[in-house]
């Protein structure tokens, strides 16, 4: 098929970019064109600015694909910017689990009603960014319901190549002797891996499948665990201090994220539990 894939320089989008490619796919890359990427002639680009409606229409203008797949899109005028110079076949978008209020264990689909919610037309600074996303969902619901879309619900995506390096923060904490401060040290949390975001983006785009979906590894894990395993492994200890730097995750309560509905599908998720350790080493070594 011919996917076009917004982002697809780097973490969760570069994984999915190669994963396309491996399945056989011809892929398009629409960047901003300021991060490189390895994959050389094995695919084509655009250059777009992602928020800038005339941009995406000069750059699409006579250009068809089968899939649309979106990690760019924050924001209900971000729908809005896309579709209404493009009518994709099919639509994978990146959506997020922030969309949930409320989230609490066993967070469910239907815990945010997106059909019904009232949509409003923000940009990416007009709300903090649950509400963005939970807009960006709504205007795929409510304007453009013909559009054949899969908006994927992840948690905090990690790995090795994580640019965020929220999960590095508390690794490197703890070997470096630094204070932090940790509100939510024992609280159970959903993640899911980027390769794993990644294979389940390309099977999305396999897939017929309509409407909002959660995507997770199985399982949770907290902090605590973790930093427990790091300071067994290092003989390093953490400290916590009120006033020191806030930890990354912090304001996170304890949640976990349902995926019976992609088992229902035909998709499994692989479980935490089995990678979460082999990552934790690797940034031990990274800052040991």
């Amino acid at each position: 098929m011919k996917i076009l894939m917004l982002g697809g320089t780097r973490f969760f989008g570069k994984h999915t970019v190669k994963q396309l490619l491996d399945n056989g796919h011809q892929v398009t890359i629409a960047t901003r064109g300021t991060t490189p990427d390895s994959f050389g002639d094995s695919v084509d680009r655009l250059v777009v600015d992602r928020t800038d409606k005339a941009s995406l229409a000069k750059a699409l203008q006579g250009k068809t694909f089968d899939v649309v797949c979106d990690t760019l899109a924050y924001c209900s005028e971000d729908i809005r910017c896309l579709l209404d110079v493009i009518t994709p076949k099919r639509y994978v978008v990146v959506s997020t689990v922030s969309v949930y209020e409320q989230m609490g264990m066993d967070t469910r689909e239907e815990d945010y009603n997106a059909k019904d919610y009232p949509l409003q037309w923000y940009y990416r600074s007009d709300a903090p960014y649950g509400e963005v996303k939970r807009q960006a969902e709504a205007a795929l619901y409510q304007v453009y319901p013909d559009v054949n879309f899969a908006a994927v619900r992840f948690p905090f995506v990690i790995g090795e190549d994580d640019y965020t390096k929220r999960l590095h923060f508390y690794v490197e904490h703890v070997i470096k002797e630094m204070p932090m401060y940790v509100d939510n040290l024992g609280e159970q949390m959903s993640f899911i891996f980027a390769e794993d975001a990644a294979a389940f983006l390309v099977w999305l785009t396999e897939q017929e499948f309509y409407g909002s979906i959660n995507g997770s590894n199985a399982g949770t894990v907290s902090l605590e665990q973790i930093i427990r395993y790091v300071e067994e492994k290092t003989g390093k200890k953490a400290i916590f201090r009120s006033g020191a730097e806030a930890g990354s995750y912090n304001g996170t309560m304890q949640y976990s994220i349902n995926t019976e509905l992609a088992k229902q599908n035909g998709y499994i998720f692989p479980p935490l539990e089995k990678k979460i350790w082999k990552l934790v080493d690797y940034l031990i070594s990274v800052y040991r």
